[in-house]
């Protein structure tokens, strides 16, 4: 959610992300829909701040848009943000024991360790 889109896109090469650093890149399509994003949002929301620097910008100054209020706008366009959470934490756990997956994501280890089960994870828990 707090992510700058002020070091974005790079002209001439991949679209990418301030996560952390480095830089994270974006693939397509989904570079495209972010980029389509950017452009339209001044023309399509003009009750938030322009000139935050958040990819999804809130309506106080220097906020980023409330997680609550992008999960009910992805549900309106019928993405459903939590099967997409679940799996991205799924490929996650396939790659690290559930309990430092917990830990570094704020969830509660029982969580990742259900969900390594179910995904056939390698790692005793």
């Amino acid at each position: 959610m707090a992510q700058s889109h002020r070091t974005w896109p790079n002209p001439g090469r991949h679209v990418a992300l301030r996560l952390g650093d480095p830089l994270t890149p974006v693939p397509e399509p989904v570079a495209a829909l972010l980029l389509d994003y950017l452009q339209a949002l001044p023309a399509n929301t003009p009750a938030i701040n322009q000139d935050a620097p958040w990819l999804f910008p809130g309506r106080r100054p220097s906020r980023p848009m409330n997680p609550s209020t992008l999960r009910d706008a992805l549900r309106k366009l019928g993405v459903p943000a939590e099967k997409g959470r679940t799996s991205a934490i799924r490929q996650l756990v396939l790659q690290a024991p559930a309990p430092v997956i917990a830990q570094a994501l704020g969830y509660h280890d029982k969580s990742t360790t259900r969900i390594a089960t179910e995904a056939g994870a390698p790692w005793k828990n």
